[in-house]
């Protein structure tokens, strides 16, 4: 395929970023500004390499044994590659040519109800195995704090997976003093109400990161917050899975 977009970089043994091996695609660009961001690289639109579908895909069948033999498949994160919808489109559409296993990693930051966006949005999901959804934060306003935007619409691209009965696992990082319980009993009402999500993930805070903002110049927003203990993990984790596993 001709079509091209802006990839940051890429990954040929990924293992975090949904089943078994995955080829991820990193793509350029965020309209968000996470204070625990480990790729603000990525924020940027205009930067990056420009890669066509053609290119990605001779590289992905150099692992196609790997990846067939895990059950794996290609996961597209950034950035945000819901800015790359057609992209993602004819890039799924070559994944499902020869039967490789396609994901999302995404936190609809730029989900929208116009007319074009939707048009793009719906065809893409035809071809869209998986979608990884980050949910940042439930409370509005800490929302807004923390990522420089309100979530009302990122909620809503959560509600727009479930309709459309696309497979979801829900994302959520625990960054200490922001997540209180109430926070994340809330999150949890949230993510209980739709009947798609197969999988919750805690990803603990970490600073693994910030050596990418002190190269960039930019002040890390998060200093002095250490990652969660062991046991903070633990404890939001059964309160965001509680009757998770035993419901599905």
């Amino acid at each position: 395929m001709k079509i091209s977009t802006s990839i940051h970089s890429t990954e040929s043994f990924g293992t975090v970023d949904g089943p078994g091996i995955r080829y991820v695609v990193f793509t350029q660009g965020c309209p968000l500004r996470c204070k625990f961001c480990h790729n603000p690289d990525t924020w940027k639109i205009n930067e990056g390499k420009e890669m066509t579908v053609d290119e990605i895909m001779k590289d992905v069948q150099d692992y196609l044994p790997f990846i067939e033999a895990s059950g794996g498949g290609i996961t597209v994160s950034g950035g945000e590659p819901l800015l790359h919808i057609d992209f993602l489109i004819e890039l799924f559409k070559a994944c499902k040519e020869i039967g490789v296993h396609t994901c999302i990693d995404t936190a609809g930051g730029n989900f929208s109800h116009s007319t074009r966006f939707m048009k793009g949005l719906d065809e893409l999901m035809k071809y869209t195995d998986l979608v990884l959804l980050d949910i940042k934060h439930i409370d509005p306003e800490k929302h807004k704090w923390l990522t420089g935007m309100s979530n009302e619409h990122i909620l809503d691209f959560a509600h727009y997976l479930s309709d459309k009965h696309i497979p979801v696992w829900i994302r959520h990082v625990l960054v200490p003093g922001v997540d209180t319980d109430k926070d994340l009993y809330k999150t949890s009402d949230f993510i209980h109400s739709l009947p798609n999500v197969e999988k919750i993930e805690i990803l603990p805070y970490h600073k693994l990161g910030v050596y990418k903002y002190e190269a960039l110049g930019i002040d890390y927003p998060l200093k002095g917050i250490e990652p969660p203990t062991k046991k903070e993990v633990a404890h939001a984790e059964y309160i965001l899975k509680r009757e998770f596993e035993t419901v599905k």
